[in-house]
C-alpha cells in the first residue's frame, strides 16, 4: 500500500475545500456589487421614471389608470403576470384602439405606478379591484379585454359582475384547465433584488429600438421594470396562481356574451387551440382567431387584432 496516499488524499480535498471557499466569497462580493450598483441605479432613476394616468384610491392603496381615445364603445384593458408596466407595454394596440373607442388601461397593484397591497392576491380580490375601479370611473357598460393571467380575473369579474362586460376579448389568455406546473417565483425575485436581473439585460437584454419614437417608451418600461420585479405584492399573486385556475375551473362565461379569442398559432402549451376553441364554442358567439408571433400578440399583431375585433362587434 502507498503510505503517501493518505496525505495526497488530504492535499486534495484542502485544495478542493479552498477552491469551494474561494468560488462562495467570488459570488459573493458579485452580488454585493450587483446590490449596490442596482440600489445607486434605482435611487436615480426613481426621478427619471415620468408620471402618467391617474391614482385611483383603491382599498390599501392607490390603482394607477390611463384614459385614450374618446370612442362612444369604453374598452377595458387588463394585464398578464409580471407586465412591469401594462400602459407602455399595451402602447401599439392603444395606438390602434383609440382611434375608435375609449380605451382604460388599468394597473394591477405592484404594477407600473401603481402602489402595492397587504390584500390577499386571490381570484376574487383581482376582480374586486378592478371593480372598484370601474366604479370610480363611472362606468356601467364596456368591452372588457385582457391578455395572458387576465383571462382568469376577466372570468371572475364577468361572474361576479354580470351585466357589465357587453363583450370579452382575451389576447393568449389562460384557460383554466390548460396545464399548470405551478410557479415559483423567489429564485427570480432574489436576483432582480440583488441586481442580477439588471445586470443581465444590461449585457445581454434587448437591443433599444431603432425608431427614435420608441427609445423613450424602451428606456421608461426598462426603469419601471428594474423598480417593480420582485416586489412583494407581484411575489404574492406568483403564489397565489394555482388556486387562481383551481379557483377558475368553476366559471365559466355566460352564454350570451360575445367571446372574442387572439391565441399563438404556434403556442408550447399542450393543447393550447383546442382548449380556446372549447371556450369560443362555449358561448352563443363565439370565435378563436390565430395569429403567428408569441404570446405578446398585441406587440406585433394590435392592427389584426383591431380589425378583427371591428368586423366581430
Amino acid at each position: 500500500m502507498d503510505k503517501n496516499r493518505p496525505s495526497l488524499i488530504k492535499r486534495i480535498s484542502k485544495i478542493f475545500l479552498k477552491t469551494i471557499i474561494g468560488m462562495v466569497v467570488i459570488i459573493a462580493m458579485v452580488l454585493v456589487a450587483t446590490f449596490v450598483i442596482h440600489q445607486i441605479n434605482l435611487s436615480s432613476e426613481a426621478d427619471k421614471i415620468e408620471d402618467y394616468g391617474q391614482k385611483i384610491k383603491v382599498f390599501d392603496g392607490t390603482m394607477n389608470t390611463t384614459i385614450d381615445g374618446h370612442g362612444a364603445d369604453t374598452i377595458v384593458l387588463l394585464t398578464g403576470f409580471g407586465t412591469a408596466s401594462p400602459r407602455l407595454d399595451f402602447e401599439p394596440l392603444i395606438r390602434e384602439l383609440d382611434k375608435k373607442y375609449t380605451v382604460i388601461t388599468i394597473e394591477p397593484y405592484g404594477y407600473g405606478l401603481s402602489s402595492e397591497t397587504n390584500r390577499e392576491r386571490s381570484l376574487n380580490n383581482m376582480a374586486e379591484e378592478i371593480h372598484e375601479v370601474v366604479k370610480q370611473l363611472n362606468l356601467n357598460r364596456f368591452i372588457l379585454m385582457g391578455h395572458s393571467i387576465a383571462g382568469l380575473y376577466s372570468l371572475a369579474y364577468i361572474n361576479r359582475y354580470p351585466g357589465e362586460a357587453t363583450a370579452f376579448v382575451g389576447i393568449d389568455t389562460s384557460v383554466p384547465t390548460q396545464p399548470w406546473p405551478g410557479y415559483n417565483s423567489a429564485p427570480l425575485d432574489f436576483l432582480a433584488k440583488a441586481g442580477v436581473v439588471r445586470a443581465v439585460l444590461t449585457f445581454f437584454g434587448n437591443e433599444k429600438p431603432k425608431d427614435e419614437s420608441e427609445v423613450q417608451r424602451f428606456e421608461q418600461q426598462h426603469m419601471i421594470t428594474m423598480k417593480v420585479t420582485g416586489n412583494n405584492t407581484l411575489h404574492r399573486e406568483a403564489a397565489s396562481l394555482t388556486n387562481s385556475f383551481k379557483d377558475a375551473q368553476e366559471l365559466a362565461f355566460p352564454k350570451h356574451l360575445p367571446v372574442l379569442l387572439f391565441a399563438d398559432e404556434n403556442s408550447a402549451v399542450k393543447g393550447w387551440t383546442a382548449l380556446h376553441q372549447e371556450q369560443a364554442n362555449s358561448v352563443d358567439k363565439g370565435k378563436l382567431v390565430l395569429l403567428p408571433g408569441s404570446h405578446y400578440l398585441h406587440h406585433t399583431q394590435s392592427k389584426r387584432i383591431v380589425a378583427e375585433l371591428d368586423a366581430f362587434l
